[in-house]
């Protein structure tokens, strides 16, 4: 009499810390191949991340003027890492339901996540300090291309010098860089990218057009309506961007990244408030 082998099915459970491979290049091919990925959500999440910046200032702008009466556009650029946070509402909304479509998770995006002994923590440390420099760079080489002098602009009140009350003062350097960072990292690190990468077959042109709206958002953040003022932003922080923006090329974990953006959020903000 035979005897028979019972097969037990083994289900493949990734742990929520493992690499994802839902965004490997090869997991995006076939995407791309089954028609769950298209154009349409790559570009509107790169794009839309600075249109929504800018629909968050005329939100602050019109709930402002509903309070005095008086409309000022300048007068709400001053609330960024307040209103910043409807940003990353609306990001990771256009995020959810293009993923949602491809099949996978927004937490697919990011990654396996390092944290023993620091790993990950001391990356992102690594990554600040050498990156952080082509931000001054860029900033110092943008006075001098836009404006002509080694004087950055001033634009007290509104870009710089800013004015709020307790509140808004606890909340920019408690919560809003806290969501600001991975929001942005996994909006045009963890999304935008590594599809424009398969869509484009090219790295070099999906390097190209991710920095390049990278750079600009910061042009809207805050949105001050002087254009030498707008060309001076986007030129300060593209080479920085260009920089941190080419790991990628070797990893798609975006925990060092994140722990990197970090600081550089803080600093803003230390920079920019009046205290």
């Amino acid at each position: 009499m035979g005897t028979q082998t019972l097969e037990v099915p083994v289900l493949n459970q990734v742990s929520p810390f493992a690499a994802s491979e839902h965004n490997s290049a090869a997991a995006l091919a076939e995407r791309v191949r089954t028609g769950t990925l298209g154009w349409a959500g790559p570009w509107l999440v790169l794009m839309g991340r600075s249109v929504l910046i800018i629909a968050a200032q005329a939100i602050t702008a019109c709930v402002l003027w509903l309070q005095s009466h008086s409309w000022s556009w300048n007068a709400a650029a001053k609330w960024w890492t307040v209103y910043g946070t409807l940003v990353d509402i609306g990001c990771l909304a256009l995020m959810a339901a293009y993923t949602r479509k491809e099949g996978i998770r927004l937490r697919d995006l990011i990654g396996r996540v390092r944290l023993c002994w620091g790993r990950d923590v001391f990356l992102g440390i690594g990554m600040f300090v050498l990156v952080f420099p082509f931000f001054i760079l860029g900033a110092a080489s943008a006075t001098r291309i836009v404006y002509g002098s080694g004087q950055p602009p001033s634009f007290a009140g509104l870009a710089d010098a800013r004015v709020l009350p307790l509140w808004g003062i606890i909340y920019s350097f408690s919560l809003w860089w806290l969501i600001w960072s991975p929001t942005e990292e996994m909006t045009y690190r963890g999304y935008a990218f590594p599809r424009f990468e398969v869509l484009c077959r090219n790295r070099s042109l999906a390097i190209g057009l991710v920095s390049f709206w990278w750079a600009l958002q910061h042009v809207f953040l805050p949105f001050v309506l002087d254009w030498k003022f707008v060309l001076w932003r986007f030129l300060t922080f593209l080479p920085g961007v260009v920089i941190l923006l080419l790991p990628s090329l070797k990893t798609r974990r975006l925990g060092p990244f994140v722990f990197a953006h970090w600081p550089m959020d803080i600093v803003a903000v230390f920079m920019t408030l009046k205290l």
